[in-house]
């Protein structure tokens, strides 16, 4: 995960990669808000809102399982994670 994890999102490239949604798997955009279970982003065709417990995404070469992260997101920010 690296230290992506305690950094904010918002205003970098998201790039789903793994969902158990196939329809969102390779949807990219910029972050524009993150809530406890959702994060939203801008895509080229207008904002998506997503679920962060069915997805893995990668934010500027970090990948993410949005599942470990399902808390706001200044409480992320401060958080300890174990390595997987």
């Amino acid at each position: 995960m690296g230290e992506m994890i305690h950094m904010p999102w918002v205003a970098r490239k998201l790039v789903v990669s793994e969902s158990t949604d196939p329809t969102l798997i390779g949807i990219s955009g910029i972050v524009q808000d993150e809530t406890r279970r959702t994060i939203s982003i801008l895509t080229a065709n207008g904002e998506k809102k997503l679920a962060k417990d069915s997805i893995k995404f990668t934010i500027e070469n970090a990948e993410i399982d949005g599942s470990m992260v399902k808390q706001r997101p200044e409480d992320r920010i401060s958080k300890r994670y174990r390595r997987a």
